[in-house]
Formats: C-alpha cells, sequence, structure tokens
C-alpha cells in the first residue's frame, strides 16, 4: 500500500515513520523547502525519542521518502493522510483550519484511481464534509472517500503508543474506505488493539472530548491540591487513593503548573467554540480552561511570595518543555511565569535539556545556563516546572552550596520533603501545605493580560490565551 502523508511536522512525521515500519512506502510531503532537505540528510525537525532511528532505518529500507511534490505523491497514493497544522486563530479558540483546505484543494487536482483522504490533523467536528466538498467541487469525476482517524500521541512516547495505542479511531460511511483502513491498521491486530468504526463527525469529536477530558483530569487535581494545602492533607496519598479506583485510573492525576503543549490548550478552546456555534454552553469544559488560565498566573505568585518579593531576586528555572521528553514549549507554562517575575523585578536564569533553543526566540532577558547547578548558582530561589528525569537525581548538598538562599520550589512534587528538610531547604510543593498565606486578587486590564497583585509585588503575566 502507498501512503502520502501531507505535513512534516509533529503528526506527520510520526504518522510516517511508523507506517513505513508496518512496511509501507510513505512519501512525506511539506511545503518547507528547508525542512525537507535536512530530512533528507536526516536532520529531524524535532525532538522525539526514537524517531530518529525509526527514520534512518525506513529510508535506508527505502519505504520512507521526503519529497516538496505534492502532486506526485497524491497520484501514486492509495491513501492521502492530512496531517498539516490546525493553530488556534485568535483568542476567542476558533482554529485555522487554512492548511487543511489548501491540503485538500491541492490533493484533489493530483487525485488518479480511487484514493481515501484521511484527515489526521486535530480538526473540529465537520471540517472533513468541508474537504469532501471541496474535493467534489474541484474534481466531481474523482473517485475518493474522505474519512477521519485522529492522532492520539502522546509527546515523548509517540513512537510506543502509535504503535501500541489505546484504540485506532476511523471515521467514515464509505465501505471501501473502512476497509482500506482496516487492512492499514491490520499490523496492529497482534496487538489486541480495538478499532472503532464510526461517523465521520463522530471520530472528529471523540478527540476533542478526548483532550477535553485528560485536560478535565489536571484542572480537577490541581484545584484539589489547593484544597490540600488549605486543609493540611497530602496531594500524592489523595491522588493513589482516587487512582485505584478503575472507574477512574491513575493517569493525569499528578498536580502541577497547568497543562500545555500544542493539544489540550488548543483543543479545549476549540471545543468550547465548537458548542458556541452549536448553540449551547461546556460549562464544564469552560471552567477547566478558567481554572488553567489561573493556574498559570498563579504559580508566578507563589514564587513571588515565598521570596519574600522579587524585585532584584535570582530565581532559577529548572524546566521550559510543556513535559519531559520533548523540545516543544508551545503553551508550556514556564514562559508566562517567567515573563511575570521578570514584570515583578527578577533575574531570571533558565536550564532544560531540550527546550532551551526554542526558548531563547521567544523570551528576552533570560540567562540561560549548561546544567542545572550553573542554573542554580547564586539564585534565591530554585523552581522545578518540568519533571524530566535529570532532575530527579540532583546532588542537594551540591545546591544548597551554590546557592545564595536555599529555596527549593517544586511544581512537579519530584523530591520528598523530608529529603529537602534534611538538606536545609525550605521546600514548597504543591499539595502539600507552607505556602505563604495570602491569596491574589485577579484582574484583568484592557490590554487582555491577567494582574496578580500580591503583597510588596505586582506581576504581570500573559494568559496564554
Amino acid at each position: 500500500m502507498r501512503l502520502a502523508m501531507i505535513g512534516a511536522g509533529y503528526v506527520g512525521l510520526v504518522s510516517g515513520a511508523c507506517l513505513a515500519d508496518f512496511g509501507y512506502e510513505v512519501v512525506c510531503v511539506d511545503r518547507d523547502d528547508a525542512r525537507i532537505a535536512n530530512l533528507q540528510r536526516g536532520v529531524l525537525p524535532l525532538y522525539e525519542p526514537q524517531l530518529d532511528h525509526m527514520v534512518a532505518e525506513n529510508c535506508a529500507a527505502g519505504r520512507l521518502s521526503f519529497s516538496t511534490d505534492l502532486a506526485a505523491a497524491v497520484a501514486a497514493a492509495d491513501v492521502v493522510f492530512i496531517a498539516v497544522g490546525t493553530p488556534p486563530s485568535g483568542r476567542d479558540g476558533d482554529v485555522d483550519l487554512s492548511a487543511v483546505y489548501a491540503a485538500a484543494k491541492a490533493t484533489a487536482e493530483a487525485l488518479n484511481g480511487f484514493t481515501v483522504v484521511v484527515t489526521k490533523s486535530t480538526v473540529p467536528p465537520g471540517t472533513g464534509d468541508e474537504v469532501e466538498a471541496i474535493i467534489r467541487d474541484l474534481r466531481p469525476d474523482a473517485d475518493f472517500a474522505v474519512a477521519s482517524n485522529p492522532e492520539f500521541l502522546r509527546e515523548g512516547v509517540a513512537v510506543e503508543e502509535f504503535r501500541h495505542p489505546d484504540r485506532v479511531v476511523i471515521g467514515t460511511d464509505d465501505q471501501r474506505a473502512r476497509d482500506v483502513l482496516a487492512e492499514l491498521y491490520r499490523p496492529l491486530e497482534a496487538n489486541n488493539v480495538p478499532t472503532v468504526f464510526t461517523g465521520r463527525r463522530t471520530a472528529e469529536l471523540i478527540k476533542y472530548a478526548a483532550n477535553a477530558f485528560l485536560a478535565t483530569k489536571i484542572g480537577f487535581i490541581n484545584e484539589i491540591a489547593n484544597l490540600c494545602e488549605k486543609l493540611g492533607a497530602d496531594v500524592a496519598d489523595v491522588s493513589t487513593g482516587l487512582g485505584l479506583d478503575r472507574r477512574i485510573g491513575p493517569k493525569f492525576l499528578n498536580p502541577g503548573p497547568g497543562y500545555g503543549g500544542s493539544c489540550l490548550p488548543k483543543d479545549v478552546r476549540g471545543l468550547i467554540r465548537t458548542a458556541e456555534r452549536a448553540g449551547m454552553e461546556l460549562g464544564i469544559v469552560s471552567a477547566v480552561e478558567a481554572v488553567n488560565t489561573h493556574r498559570r498566573i498563579d504559580i508566578a505568585a507563589r514564587v513571588i511570595d515565598v521570596v519574600g518579593g522579587a524585585k532584584d531576586a535570582t530565581i532559577a528555572v529548572l524546566g521550559l518543555t510543556f513535559k519531559p521528553d520533548t523540545d516543544d514549549i508551545r503553551e508550556t507554562p514556564a514562559l508566562p511565569m517567567i515573563a511575570a517575575l521578570q514584570d515583578a523585578g527578577a533575574k531570571v536564569r533558565a536550564f532544560d535539556p531540550k527546550g532551551m533553543e526554542h526558548a531563547r526566540k521567544l523570551t528576552k532577558g533570560v540567562n540561560f545556563a549548561s546544567d542545572p547547578y550553573e542554573c542554580a548558582t547564586g539564585a534565591d530561589a530554585l523552581v522545578i516546572l518540568t519533571d524530566w528525569d535529570s532532575f530527579r537525581g540532583l546532588d542537594l548538598a551540591r545546591l544548597r552550596a551554590v546557592m545564595r538562599r536555599p529555596i527549593l520550589v517544586d511544581f512537579r512534587n519530584i523530591y520528598a520533603p523530608d529529603d529537602l528538610a534534611d538538606a536545609g531547604f525550605a521546600y514548597y510543593a504543591v499539595g502539600r501545605g507552607g505556602w505563604p498565606s495570602p491569596v491574589s486578587d485577579l484582574l484583568d486590564d484592557d490590554s487582555g493580560r491577567v494582574v496578580v497583585v500580591r503583597p510588596g509585588a505586582i506581576a504581570r503575566a500573559r494568559s496564554g490565551r
């Protein structure tokens, strides 16, 4: 089976490499000449564990190739995947579908024989209908079917999740398309992976609903963590007790600085906007977004409190990516927190194993360190924002020796409070008490930024919307 993958970004590259690894002939197409040239030389545009080896092996085997010639790739393909970006188009939650529709138009012009056109990008329900209409209008003679096959990849473990997914969702009412895609994913039968066949709009909504539910779990446990701090309870034990209930499960019950990345924030807003267009309000999902926005501001205010005001303080930040094992800093809580600290007068030093190159382009006045110890040198507080494995076993005595003040703010709860106390640190963890008592007042100013008022400090932080 020959496949064309339109889009050589995160979704397209991971999906294309994994499908090539199944034995299919895959051409990944992108209009970015420099990206394709780099891929042809074996240089990937992103970091994802195992992906570089998979790309190299399948290129060497002749199953995976990269091209800017969309027409040739589509004309030769049995299945065409549209895996282009669908970024937010503004603060109201609308999604920019221009790349999807452009891909549909280009595909229509090149179709040759029966072809299944699959939307792999995350899109609002009904997008597949528009893709079909575009192709039908341009090529009324074409023999094709449009299907939805949303991806559920988690950055950092995307290759393993493609090969061992929880489920495969295929949305189409066309029997020929259903048969083709069932055959495409037949290699997963050995892993007993369930396949959900449904309508196209339903498949599109499954992706939105899944991400909104995961975001809800994160927002919920962060609110419970706040309550734990008030009541003297331990959120780690609360999370364990909740997660052991098979109806709930343990995943996404770790409190922290709020969700980020390229999927959850965008898809939560997209689902809210989809409901608004349908004439209804999603109260729970809207509340989840509000909780996460508040969380992004509150973490900076907490740091300001524990150092007694950020003016002229040096704050060391460990972790810039929204999660470990990726270089993705999209919608990361780190950037608005850094901006708030700087607005409050702090000097910020930062380190991340993979995300600093991207962060340099989006920040000003941040000193980037070569390792955690250089980052902590002379700092009034060390803030852990991303739970990279390399941050879990730091030499606490060495950290204590190089810091100006022994304050460690752990927004990922990767250390035991007793260990930090024994090492001489004032330790602040999420949902474990010990935080200063003042509560921030949140006000929206005319510029759309959020003003956080704290005793002795006023910090302006970007809301991330």
